[in-house]
């Protein structure tokens, strides 16, 4: 397990890092499926990665973003992580910058799985600790089993990369307790980084809530949704890394493919910010 002052710059050999987010097309047996084999999947998947690569980005995170709407992890089934293992084994092949795996909805252990047999260098749990309220139910916090299994497999060079207040859900089931209270949570379960996000994909993160993680925790913190290349240089200042996706899509909607233009826009808004 990477220690936690130099996790971001082991894995992405510098300061504040960018990382690309790859939202997978569809994988078989998800309902928007339409039949594609999975070499036309990697196929797409490349196109972004060089979009990605040529553009300045750090490193990627593979994500099944296209099998909406997604389940609960134990109903994810063997095809999913068939496919998206054989995805990101390709992208591996391909490609030079260090990437990581999130398989929604908060499939920590298959996540680890995959990152382990192709070399990722880690995974995002966007339910680490306590419970939420999430579009697909209740879900748990799964640390614990998961970092059993880390252990059992000897993938413990994967880093966890953990949402703190995670989009997309209700958290009335720990509203007696804040955002800093959570963020504590996350680092003493053995998160490597902590991630801040606003309240949907591609949402602006409020600063206030990045200062929130901040009181309790010693982890870097990243963000996870809505930076862009005008409001880069104000949320870059208070985070340590981001990962962006949709606001380099050409259709500005995490469903688009990347504009290389956009992502060389992003990368130079915070090219004084980072030293280079």
């Amino acid at each position: 397990m990477p220690t936690q002052c130099d996790v971001l710059s082991e894995i992405f050999g510098r300061r504040k890092p960018l990382i690309g987010n790859v939202h997978l097309p569809p994988l078989p047996g998800t309902p928007r499926y339409r039949g594609a084999p999975v070499s036309d999947l990697i196929a797409i998947a490349l196109k972004d990665v060089r979009a990605y690569e040529e553009g300045g980005m750090d490193g990627l995170m593979l994500e099944n973003h296209g099998d909406v709407p997604f389940v609960k992890p134990q109903n994810i089934g063997p095809e999913v992580i068939a496919a998206m293992s054989a995805i990101v084994q390709a992208v591996s092949e391909r490609t030079a910058l260090p990437f990581g795996i999130n398989l929604l909805a908060n499939h920590a252990i298959g996540a680890i799985a995959v990152a382990h047999a192709t070399g990722a260098r880690f995974v995002r749990v966007n339910q680490w600790v306590n419970g939420y309220v999430a579009n697909e139910g209740f879900l748990d916090g799964l640390s614990g089993e998961a970092l059993r299994f880390r252990r059992m497999i000897g993938a413990d060079s994967v880093a966890i990369f953990a949402d703190v207040h995670v989009k997309h859900g209700a958290h009335a089931v720990t509203s007696d307790r804040s955002v800093s209270e959570l963020a504590r949570d996350t680092e003493f379960f053995d998160a490597d980084v902590a991630i801040a996000t606003g309240n949907r994909t591609g949402d602006t993160i409020p600063e206030d809530e990045i200062a929130a993680i901040r009181v309790g925790t010693t982890l870097p913190v990243i963000g996870g949704s809505g930076l862009t290349a005008e409001n880069a240089p104000a949320l870059m200042a208070l985070l340590d890394g981001a990962v962006v996706g949709s606001s380099v899509k050409s259709t500005g909607h995490w469903s688009g493919p990347v504009d290389r233009s956009k992502v060389e826009d992003l990368v130079a808004s915070v090219r004084d910010l980072r030293g280079r």
